[in-house]
């Protein structure tokens, strides 16, 4: 079981930003920029590339919530950005669909960690 499974499922303790039926959200422990969230879904899909036809509300929903923890942390009316890394040539270093919601500063194309 990968670790998003295991925070999903409450294993593992964190400190959730947001959470609903279908998505939990929370800091990624190592930031690539002032605000760095992940947002996952409860149920498991291991990448973008293995989603269905009914995974369809599931992406919206992520969107969704991304928008509202942008407005929370308000970082929406300057700026942030949402990423998806699909598999290994993608980056992708949980086998887990997560979105990356990233800003609070001025963000070059190439993302970085923070130093």
């Amino acid at each position: 079981m990968d670790i998003f499974c295991r925070i999903a499922n409450k294993e593992i303790k964190t400190d959730l930003l947001y959470e609903d039926d279908l998505v939990m959200a929370f800091n990624d422990i190592h930031p690539l920029a002032p605000v760095h969230v992940l947002i996952i879904p409860k149920e498991h899909i291991e990448s973008i590339a293995d989603l269905e036809d009914e995974d369809e509300k599931l992406m919206g929903r992520m969107i969704m919530a991304a928008k509202k923890i942008a407005e929370d942390l308000k970082i929406d009316s300057s700026g942030y950005k949402l990423l998806f890394r699909v598999k290994e040539n993608g980056g992708q270093e949980v086998p887990h669909i997560h979105l990356h919601l990233i800003g609070g500063a001025r963000l070059s194309e190439n993302i970085k960690p923070i130093e």
